[in-house]
């Protein structure tokens, strides 16, 4: 577009062709009151705020409908224009309640600061309220139409930005209000887009308190994408889900893939944490956010890693220390950032816990090993079977830079009596020999007890099952509804017939010619932790029983096998101490994952990794920019249009194998969303992110042209 000059208060400005005086003067750091217009939001030219006075013509224009043109000499603190500002802001306070200092938005109200920017125009505010109840029938968007001004920023965002038109103006009782085209926003059709509370001025349209909350103190980014806030790895969730909405699988993949080189994976088997904070929770339930991921995973094309364009070499040499979740995608972007990574794995084939921990009903080791395949075919070198004893040494053999992954392998026990029985396993070689297809002992035994209340538990629990126990229980300390376990699947091992026994301490496995023949238990009235981290358990007395089993599994946490011999300093946890940016005592020496904080989760490990290979790119001559394929900015339509009912379409829930077939196989259980269903719950996303490309509010101190502005 053209520029030209102008002059602003005396200073020389440049402006665009097709500006109006208000957008080129708000660019140059110069405000004007205005409240009509926001941001891309055309203003009515109904607030009279924005009075300038233009030289050389009679009285004042509206700054926010006049176009700027070559030479426009403008004065924004014209006397006459200064006038008809507190005249409108005088009439604005006419029907406003006087109680600012009560209001959500005080402190963060343009009106507030337009009143301090114009100054006193000897108004009085009103001692009473309108008699307007708020309308909290919305679980997301709360209205209190009492502070409401009329500005009608609201009504057109909604109807001419977003195409809703869920709100309007109407007269009631004599007085022009903004009404709810409905009984309640929900059957006017509102797509909870949030749009409204962003551009209202005073503190009539606002978030819910519970909503607020959450957001106080964060970006704006976070506060307004909670789900990719909530992710560990910072994967953009509602770009991929519009991808999928738009039938692009794709391009969701890839979207994924930005920042995690496991889709697939995750599709089956992430924790994600993004579904609580998901704002449609707030309505109905949350968009099943794993699943679409799953979906597009298994629907989409994704370039194979060796056909992407390779970048040049840096001539450094990376060592990945362990071939899991963490190692594989620290390599993955290292090596595409012209790294030369080799990955060294003890064991026979890549994956850690993923192949030996998570058993195959949950994750296929076909889709596994060809997103392994992916990750070594952008240009890492694998050596399996090869256990490094000390990472340091690396440095010594001509590595630039060493990252250890090596996971949390060694599972734990309880120094109880019975521990050297035949029959007792640990939840790591348990999982471990049923991964390798290796022949069990439990496979032929009848009753089996597992200790612990985790998702690792619960798994040791379905494997048994599958392995051919007839009867499984399970044991923890924690009440039913603290269990840190999946619900779903703590649910899914029920249904094949689990025997869950709450709020119990292990005293002693009881043996019988050397072998596991039960497990004695007493109920707990608590526990805690004292000052070294160690259980204080409450029991109640009298409490003992005996549950006759054929055998046991500890399954109460795992821990890096680590040891002084490694080289690196130890954490108070037992892991290799790092710090937040995944530094070792070593220079050069990296570290994140479960080596470091031990068992959590995937995509936990995921984010860690991610943080260790910007870290490394910086240290090996990088700008620790690593995201792959750095995609293009994304394009959002800010258009939702109408969708009948959108506010009560549940949430889908992927089909299952019935528990009896399941239970006696490991074929993947859950079945995963249908097209039809993908389709229907990534129609259900509030598109949060679309805030995004609302302009936030700004107030007078933003600008330069006023006492206490910042230059901009």
């Amino acid at each position: 577009m053209g520029k030209f000059t102008i002059t602003l208060d005396g200073k020389t400005a440049s402006a665009e062709l097709g500006q109006t005086i208000l957008e080129a003067a708000l660019d140059n750091g110069v405000y004007i009151p205005h409240l009509c217009g926001h941001g891309g939001l055309a203003p009515a030219g109904a607030c009279g705020m924005c009075a300038v006075k233009i030289k050389g013509t009679d009285g004042v224009t509206m700054a926010c409908s006049t176009l700027v043109s070559e030479g426009l000499d403008i004065d924004t603190r014209d006397e006459m224009a200064e006038k008809i500002r507190k005249l409108a802001c005088d009439f604005i306070f006419k029907t406003h309640p006087s109680d600012c200092t009560g209001c959500p938005k005080y402190g963060k109200c343009q009106l507030q600061t337009i009143s301090q920017y114009v100054g006193d125009t000897g108004r009085k505010l009103r001692d009473k309220k309108l008699l307007i109840a708020a309308d909290e029938k919305n679980p997301i968007i709360l209205h209190e139409m009492h502070r409401c001004i009329l500005c009608g920023r609201c009504v057109r965002i909604c109807t001419d930005v977003r195409g809703v038109g869920a709100i309007r103006f109407e007269k009631v009782k004599g007085r022009m209000r903004v009404v709810v085209c409905g009984e309640n926003l929900t059957d006017a059709g509102c797509r909870y887009c949030s749009a409204c509370v962003d551009v209202c001025p005073t503190g009539s349209i606002r978030e819910h308190e519970a909503i607020a909350a959450k957001m106080e103190g964060k970006t704006r980014e976070a506060a307004v994408v909670p789900c990719k806030d909530a992710c560990p790895a910072k994967i953009d969730i509602p770009r991929y889900i519009r991808h999928i909405s738009d039938g692009d699988c794709t391009a969701a993949t890839a979207v994924v893939r930005e920042k995690a080189p496991f889709p697939g994976v995750l599709g089956y088997i992430c924790t994600h944490p993004c579904e609580p904070e998901c704002k449609r929770g707030y309505i109905n339930s949350p968009v099943s956010i794993c699943g679409l991921k799953r979906f597009a995973a298994q629907n989409g094309a994704d370039m194979p890693a060796g056909e992407r364009e390779n970048p040049p070499p840096t001539g450094k040499r990376a060592a990945i220390i362990g071939a899991g979740p963490a190692g594989l995608t620290a390599a993955f972007f290292l090596a595409r950032k012209g790294h030369e990574v080799t990955v060294f794995e003890a064991y026979e084939q890549a994956g850690g816990m993923l192949r030996c921990g998570i058993p195959g009903h949950r994750l296929p080791r076909d889709i596994l090993d060809d997103e392994i395949t992916a990750i070594l075919s952008a240009g890492v070198s694998l050596k399996t079977n090869q256990r490094i004893e000390n990472a340091p040494s690396l440095l010594k053999q001509g590595f630039d830079a060493v990252f250890a992954a090596i996971g949390a392998h060694r599972g734990m026990s309880l120094a109880i009596p019975g521990t050297d029985l035949a029959g007792v396993y640990v939840s790591t070689g348990f999982l471990r020999l049923a991964a390798a297809g290796t022949p069990n002992p439990a496979a032929a035994l009848l009753r089996v007890m597992v200790l612990g209340g985790g998702d690792v538990a619960i798994d040791c629990a379905a494997v048994a099952r599958r392995l051919g126990a007839a009867e499984v229980h399970l044991a923890c300390l924690e009440s039913y509804d603290a269990m840190t376990s999946s619900k779903d699947e703590r649910a899914w091992s029920e249904e094949e017939g689990l025997i869950i026994h709450n709020g119990k301490t292990f005293l002693e496995i009881i043996g019988s010619s050397g072998r596991v023949a039960g497990m004695k238990l007493a109920s707990v009235s608590g526990f805690r932790f004292d000052e070294n981290g160690k259980s204080v358990v409450d029991v109640i007395p009298n409490s003992e029983e005996i549950i006759e089993v054929d055998a046991v599994v500890f399954a109460i946490g795992q821990r890096p096998d680590v040891g002084s011999e490694f080289g690196l300093d130890i954490g108070q946890n037992g892991g290799i101490a790092a710090s937040d940016e995944c530094a070792t005592n070593v220079s050069g020496v990296f570290a994140a994952g479960d080596a470091v904080t031990g068992t959590a989760s995937v995509i936990k490990a995921i984010a860690g990794a991610r943080t260790a290979a910007e870290k490394m790119d910086i240290y090996l001559g990088g700008n620790g920019y690593i995201d792959d394929p750095p995609l293009p900015p994304p394009q959002r339509n800010p258009y939702l249009g109408k969708k009948k009912d959108f506010g009560i379409y549940e949430r889908s829930a992927a089909s299952c194998l019935h528990p009896e077939e399941r239970s006696r196989c490991f074929d993947i259980m859950e079945l995963g969303l249908s097209g039809e269903q993908a389709a229907c719950e990534a129609g259900r996303c509030l598109q949060c992110d679309l805030r995004l490309d609302i302009a936030p509010q700004r107030f007078w101190t933003d600008y330069s042209n006023v006492p206490g502005g910042e230059e901009i």
